[in-house]
């Protein structure tokens, strides 16, 4: 996935949107209940109980379908939290934060209603439930508040299972164990895409928030089913036949070409064709040997080079012109991204064209 654009505002100690556009939160306390009273719409209280000068930060972009922030903690917490009654929260601690700065006279694990969370694992809380966090000095989390509705829905038409099993489970669980190999990418993403979002100066697109999320799903998705619990008590639907994955993947281009002037993501490519995500990534790879998010965006790649290069020396069509017409709505990627596919900039395809 590739995502585009962020916006980054600060005004004092907590950036937030002012105008309606979606931007990066940045916050900063020294003071455990202001750092308890920065993350919107959860009801929480932070006890402070170890000496010392507290800090913590806040970095939260909120999006319209979930939320997604990490926080950083300097001293030991006791926290009781409480996420919106219509969500679920997933929670998973930063990388090596047991031995950031943690004496090693004190526990450095965090603990979620008496449960240990391992930085290899995934803390699991669903809404209007009070639980209680403890965590150690020099601490980090990333979380990840969705809504239940957003869930149910992404269940039935992307991953094609029913939810009303799995969020039972996930409701009588606290940590869900995944496994260093799994988790380690999606908490290395998460922090990339923060990153991007504080170091940008410029607005969320529409089609950036919206990849985004539905990459943020499809990677909750795939690490709870990692869970040994979840393999063994959730069987996969047969895979379909040669013939009809090529089918599915010649279907997934009509409808990507048909619809050429907006990028078409997985989800609406489930919905679509029927299929599950992971029968779609399936086919995909063993037709093409390509994740579909790579071959939906290199099709519209090589449409607007074809429309680059074709046509007459009158033609007044700009590179811009080109690139919304194929639904790519942020300039510089497209450049970035024309020019690592085919060596060149589409302003030199262009400019080829009309000299010949």
């Amino acid at each position: 996935m590739t995502i585009d654009t962020f916006s980054h505002r600060v005004e004092g100690p907590c950036a937030s949107p002012s105008d309606g556009v979606q931007a990066v939160r940045v916050c900063t306390a020294h003071d455990a209940d202001e750092q308890a009273r920065n993350l919107v719409d959860w009801r929480q209280t932070y006890d402070q109980l170890m000496p010392g000068p507290f800090t913590g930060t806040l970095t939260e972009l909120p999006l319209d379908r979930m939320q997604v922030f990490c926080e950083t903690t300097s001293h030991t917490l006791r926290q009781t939290c409480e996420v919106p009654a219509d969500a679920y929260w997933f929670g998973i601690p930063g990388a090596g934060h047991s031995a950031a700065g943690a004496s090693a006279a004190r526990d450095s694990t965090a603990r979620i209603d008496a449960n240990p969370i391992t930085p290899d694992a995934l803390a699991v809380r669903p809404g209007g439930i009070e639980f209680e966090l403890v965590t150690p000095e020099q601490f980090a989390i990333y979380g990840v508040v969705v809504k239940r509705d957003v869930l149910r829905r992404c269940a039935s038409e992307v991953e094609r299972i029913d939810l009303d099993e799995p969020l039972l489970a996930l409701a009588q669980r606290a940590v869900i164990a995944i496994g260093a190999a799994h988790i380690e990418p999606f908490r290395a993403a998460l922090g990339h895409v923060l990153d991007g979002a504080r170091a940008s100066q410029a607005p969320l697109a529409h089609v950036a928030g919206d990849s985004l999320q539905a990459w943020v799903l499809a990677s909750l998705f795939d690490l709870c089913s990692q869970s040994r619990e979840s393999q063994a008590s959730r069987g996969e639907a047969a895979l379909p036949a040669k013939p009809r994955r090529q089918w599915i993947v010649s279907q997934a281009r009509d409808y990507v070409l048909a619809n050429r002037a907006r990028p078409v993501g997985v989800p609406e490519l489930c919905a679509q064709l029927h299929v599950s995500r992971r029968t779609l990534q399936y086919c995909f790879q063993d037709v093409l040997g390509m994740a579909p998010a790579t071959f939906l965006r290199t099709i519209r790649l090589n449409g607007a080079r074809r429309d680059l290069c074709s046509g007459s020396s009158s033609d007044a069509r700009t590179v811009q012109d080109v690139a919304a017409a194929w639904g790519f709505w942020h300039l510089s990627q497209f450049a970035t991204d024309y020019k690592k596919l085919f060596g060149k900039r589409p302003s030199d395809s262009l400019r080829e064209r009309r000299a010949a």
